[in-house]
C-alpha cells in the first residue's frame, strides 16, 4: 500500500518488516499489532463498547414485539423490514464513502443511529406498544448502519499498513462475535432488573462514545479526484463495473455466499433442539447450538497469530471454507448434541479465517476511492447471506429433515467451492 494512504498520525512503536519473530506462546496469541497505531486504536475501542450495546437492541426490540404481539410471525417480519434499506443504503453508503471525508459519514451516521436509540427507549418508557413505530425505527436504524458500515470498514485500510490488514480484522471481527456471546447474556440478565426500555438508552449512551472516538480520528478524505455522480446510482454501478472486472474481488464475495447461503445452519436450529437433541434438554440443547458458532470464532481471533502473518490470502480462503463446509457436514451427521456443537465451533474458528482473509483481499486489492463500494456491497452479502440460507434451509428441513439438510448443505459447500477454485484461479494465486 502506498504510504500516503496511511494515517498522518506517527504509531507509537512500528516494529516495521524486520522485526524479530515473536516466539513460544506469543506467536498463536491474538497479533495486536495495529493496536500500536493511535488512530486504529480509537476506531477498534470504540466498537468493543457498542459491540455490546448493539446486541442490547438486537435483543430488545424482537422482544418487545413480541410482547405486544404473542406473535412470532411478527418478530420475523420485523427483521425482514429492515433488510431492504440496509441492502439500498448499504450500497448508496458505499458509493458515498468513496466520494467524501470517511470521517465525517462516520459522525453524520454514528450519530443518527445515536438518535435512532433514543426514540426506541422514547417509544418504550412512554408505553407507546405500536409494532409500526417499532419497524419504522428499526427501518431507520438499519438505514443509518448501512450507510455507516462501508465508511467505517474501508477506513481501516488508512490507519493500518497492508501487512496489517488480516490483523486489524481480526481484531474487529473477535470483539463483534464476543458482542454477539455478551451482548444477549447481559440482556438477559439485566431486563427483569432494570426493564426492557432502558437497554435502548444504554446502547445510545453507548453510542455516544463511538461518536467521541470517530471525532478524534484525522481526516479521511478521498485520496483522488472525485468524479461528478459518483455519491449516486452512477457510482454504485461503477463499483459492480469494478467487481466484475477484478476476478479476485468477485471471488471473494462468491466464496462468502457459497459458504453463508449453502451451508448456514441455523434456521434448523430449533427443529434439531426439540427433535434430534431433545433428550439433553431442548433449551439447553438450542442454546447451545446457537451459541457454538460465535464461540467458535471468538477462539479463533484470540489465537489469529496463527494465521494473519500469512501472505496467501486466497488459498486462506479457501481452506476456510473448505473447513467451513466440512464442519458443517460434521454437525448434521452428528448423533451426539456435544460432538455437533464441536463441529459447529470449527466452522466458527473457518467462519473467522475467512472473514479476516476475505476483508483484507477487499481493502488490499482495490484501490482507495473503490474501497467504500466493496464494502457496501460486502455489508449486503454478510447480511443478506444468512437471511437466504434461514429460507433455503427451512425449507430442506422440511423435506428431508434437519441432519439431512445440514450435512446436504455442507456438502454442497465443498463441491462448490473447489469448482469455483479450479475453474477461476484467480483467488489461489491471489498473495500479499
Amino acid at each position: 500500500m502506498d504510504t500516503s494512504e496511511s494515517s498522518t498520525e506517527a504509531p507509537e512503536k512500528d516494529p516495521g518488516p524486520g522485526a524479530p519473530r515473536r516466539r513460544g506462546l506469543r506467536r498463536w496469541a491474538m497479533d495486536t499489532r495495529p493496536l500500536r497505531r493511535p488512530a486504529y486504536r480509537r476506531l477498534w475501542s470504540s466498537t468493543i463498547v457498542t459491540a455490546v450495546g448493539s446486541q442490547l437492541t438486537a435483543v430488545a426490540v424482537p422482544k418487545q414485539i413480541y410482547d405486544i404481539t404473542g406473535s412470532s410471525a411478527w418478530v420475523g417480519t420485523a427483521s425482514l423490514a429492515g433488510l431492504l434499506p440496509l441492502i439500498v443504503f448499504a450500497l448508496w453508503g458505499g458509493a458515498i464513502a468513496d466520494s467524501m471525508d470517511r470521517r465525517t459519514l462516520l459522525l453524520i451516521t454514528n450519530s443518527g443511529i445515536a438518535v435512532t436509540s433514543l426514540l426506541f427507549w422514547i417509544q418504550a418508557v412512554t408505553g407507546l406498544e405500536s409494532v409500526a413505530v417499532l419497524m419504522l425505527l428499526l427501518a431507520l436504524q438499519q438505514a443509518f448502519w448501512g450507510l455507516n458500515a462501508p465508511a467505517r470498514s474501508a477506513s481501516i485500510a488508512r490507519l493500518v499498513p497492508a501487512e496489517e490488514l488480516p490483523a486489524a480484522n481480526a481484531l474487529g471481527s473477535t470483539v463483534m462475535q464476543t458482542g454477539q456471546i455478551a451482548g444477549p447474556l447481559l440482556a438477559g440478565a439485566l431486563i427483569p432488573v432494570i426493564g426492557l426500555p432502558e437497554l435502548y438508552l444504554i446502547d445510545a449512551v453507548a453510542l455516544c462514545v463511538t461518536v467521541w472516538a470517530v471525532y478524534r480520528l484525522p481526516a479521511l478524505p478521498p485520496l483522488t479526484a472525485v468524479k461528478a455522480g459518483s455519491a449516486g446510482l452512477r457510482g454504485i454501478l461503477e463499483g459492480f463495473r469494478y467487481i466484475s472486472g477484478h476476478a479476485v474481488l468477485l471471488l471473494s464475495f462468491l466464496a462468502d455466499i457459497v459458504a453463508m447461503v449453502l451451508g448456514m445452519p441455523r434456521a434448523l436450529f430449533p427443529q434439531l433442539a426439540s427433535e434430534t437433541y431433545a433428550p439433553y434438554g431442548e433449551g439447553f440443547a438450542l442454546g447451545l447450538l446457537f451459541a457454538a458458532i460465535p464461540v467458535g470464532a471468538v477462539a479463533g481471533g484470540l489465537f489469529s497469530g496463527t494465521f494473519s502473518r500469512a501472505r496467501r490470502h486466497g488459498w486462506m480462503v479457501i481452506g476456510a471454507v473448505v473447513v467451513w463446509g466440512v464442519a458443517i457436514t460434521g454437525s448434521g451427521l452428528s448423533g451426539s448434541l456435544w460432538l455437533a456443537v464441536a463441529f459447529l465451533a470449527l466452522a466458527g474458528v473457518a467462519d473467522m479465517v475467512s472473514m479476516v482473509f476475505r476483508g483484507a483481499i477487499l481493502l488490499s486489492a482495490a484501490t482507495d476511492e473503490m474501497r467504500g463500494r466493496m464494502q457496501g456491497v460486502f455489508t449486503v452479502v454478510v447480511a443478506g447471506g444468512p437471511r437466504l440460507a434461514d429460507a433455503l434451509h427451512g425449507t430442506a428441513g422440511s423435506a428431508f429433515g434437519p441432519r439431512t439438510a445440514v450435512a446436504g448443505g455442507g456438502i454442497l459447500v465443498i463441491v462448490a467451492i473447489l469448482t469455483l477454485t479450479a475453474t477461476m484461479p484467480a483467488l489461489r494465486r491471489y498473495r500479499i
